[in-house]
């Protein structure tokens, strides 16, 4: 028996023919197509994030969704109809900041619409941004977010995933429009709705407020500033060392540690914010750390995470 060499195999294995192979019969089979008619018991159903198409997918997408693929081939193999969607988040302000980079636009809602305008993408255009109608930079992002959904259609059917893509969906359509509207109202009309008072994430570029996963944390060189505080009724001053002096018209309460013994004896008095004269708690807090700074601190609203939550159940106002 001769053998074939290592190149002769080379040679002859073309991979891409056999992926398009494989893709092709599944798709041609339905292989992967969810089967609504099986009953709750045999149905395994995934809710599979859709990713952000703002930018290039990289190998920790495909780490984790291939992730999400083996679980649902088990369920198959275990016989239970898998349903499996794929879609694209194309919706929000990482679209936008897309958007506005890549055709070097910017919306601006009082302009009338241009029926004319094409967007088109020039990467060595460094003139200012061309301010266009509200409904012009809509159609210039629909543009550009279906060739970004091609290219990440592509590259996910390539790999393999078994998703069902008769059921491919995308969160800026009509139909994701339709149901999220309707889910809100039948959350509300349940009773499971309410309208609190509470801090946003506010981005001073775009105007508008953000969710909690766009904003990234950085450290940054600061300094201590020594904030001389009163005690109502008495003599006594202590000091807040604070890198945020800016916050202090903010401050609704003062807080140390309650094994803190330097401030035990101002708990349950009051405190005189500095160049506000306005009387502030003084109260224990176990968020307080004793070794940084002067080991007391403001509580602001909205200093940090830290400051929201204790705020909450604080029971005190917003200022």
């Amino acid at each position: 028996m001769k053998y074939k060499t290592q190149k002769e195999l080379d040679s002859r294995l073309d991979i891409c023919a056999i992926e398009n192979r494989c893709a092709n019969f599944w798709e041609n089979t339905n292989t992967y197509a969810y089967d609504a008619t099986a009953s709750r018991v045999n149905s395994f159903v995934v809710d599979t994030p859709p990713p952000t198409v703002s930018g290039s997918l990289h190998v920790g997408h495909i780490f984790s969704y291939t992730q999400t693929d083996l679980i649902a081939r088990f369920q198959r193999m275990c016989g239970k109809s898998v349903f499996y969607p794929i879609g694209w988040d194309d919706n929000g302000l990482p679209t936008e900041r897309r958007v506005q980079n890549y055709y070097n636009i910017a919306c601006n809602p009082k302009l009338p619409y241009d029926p004319d305008f094409t967007p088109a993408h020039n990467p060595d255009d460094k003139s200012p941004r061309r301010e266009v109608s509200r409904r012009n930079f809509i159609e210039a992002c629909k543009i550009l977010t279906e060739q970004d959904e091609k290219v990440f259609e592509d590259l996910f059917r390539r790999i393999g995933h078994s998703y069902d893509w008769n059921l491919k969906y995308s969160t800026i359509s009509d139909e994701a429009i339709k149901l999220s509207q309707a889910s809100f109202i039948d959350l509300f009309n349940k009773g499971h709705t309410r309208s609190v008072y509470a801090p946003t994430m506010w981005d001073v570029t775009f105007r508008s407020a953000i969710a909690q996963a766009e904003v990234e944390d950085r450290e940054v060189d600061g300094f201590f500033h020594d904030l001389e505080f009163k005690v109502q009724g008495s003599d006594k001053t202590f000091v807040i060392a604070t890198t945020r002096p800016e916050l202090l018209p903010a401050c609704i309460a003062i807080v140390a540690h309650p094994d803190d013994e330097r401030y035990a004896d101002l708990f349950g008095k009051n405190a005189i914010v500095p160049l506000f004269d306005v009387i502030v708690p003084i109260v224990p807090s176990e968020h307080a750390e004793k070794d940084k700074g002067t080991g007391i601190m403001m509580v602001c609203t909205f200093g940090d995470a830290a400051d929201v939550a204790w705020w909450k159940q604080s029971g005190l106002p917003i200022k």
